[in-house]
């Protein structure tokens, strides 16, 4: 896999991109793939509820020098032949502000180079385009994928990250229509990833055990996204593709 760093930028809150890192992460490693989910959404701080267990040390702690890369590993509990392993944010207000610097930022980068020395992929939950944390997400990253709603006003805001992405001189290799089914379409997407019956972050990955749609069509997403073929199999009816036609 030449893809070390993927970014998932969300073009707005709350179109679902720290859960589909999720998603994407537990697929990958169901592949056996050792994977590393980072938060960069210090201000909403969403992975942090994927974590089980209280969280010592988090992302703002690591890039202001009050933790090393290890204190900050979280490895799942997963019955998969790969490994993922979660980098949340968790800090208070304060230490927050200080972890959105541009001197924090620089180290943010330097860690997510650290953290791809050690594992297969590095996915980089990242909040819309708009501070020092998602701007260093981008710059370290192979592959950027905006990740929307299939809806008006996630098409309005898919506009508006592109034209920030231009502005940093950047651009989206693929854009992630969530939530979607197959009659959705959205002008630009080349990725449809469906709803989950799992909302909640304890009902997460939905993907293990795989189903018969769900986890299939994130493994399609995945597939289409870094162009590579992870040959799982998947309960009767269906492999679903990640690419609607």
């Amino acid at each position: 896999m030449t893809t070390r760093i993927l970014t998932l930028v969300g073009a707005a809150g709350g179109v679902g991109t720290t859960r589909l890192s999720v998603e994407f992460g537990a697929t990958l490693a169901r592949a056996g793939n050792k994977v590393a989910i980072v938060d960069a959404a210090f201000t909403t701080q969403g992975l942090s509820s994927y974590v089980p267990g209280p969280i010592e040390h988090d992302m703002t702690a690591l890039v202001t020098e009050e933790a090393t890369l290890q204190d900050v590993l979280v490895e799942l509990d997963l019955d998969i032949p790969g490994q993922l392993t979660l980098c949340p944010a968790r800090g208070p207000f304060e230490r927050q502000s200080r972890a959105k610097t541009a001197v924090a930022a620089e180290r943010f980068e330097r860690q997510l180079a650290a953290v791809s020395l050690s594992h297969d992929l590095v996915i980089v939950d990242t909040p819309p385009v708009g501070s020092n944390p998602a701007i260093s997400a981008l710059n370290a990253a192979d592959r950027v994928a905006i990740v929307t709603r299939p809806t008006e006003r996630g098409a309005d805001a898919l506009a508006l990250t592109k034209e920030r992405l231009g502005d940093i001189g950047n651009a989206a290799d693929v854009v992630i229509a969530n939530h979607a089914d197959e009659e959705t379409k959205l002008p630009d997407a080349e990725v449809y990833v469906p709803t989950s019956e799992s909302r909640t972050p304890q009902d997460a990955p939905a993907v293990l055990p795989p189903d018969d749609t769900f986890a299939p069509a994130v493994c399609g997403a995945v597939e289409s996204l870094l162009d590579v073929s992870l040959e799982l199999e998947f309960p009767e009816s269906g492999r679903l593709s990640g690419v609607f036609s």
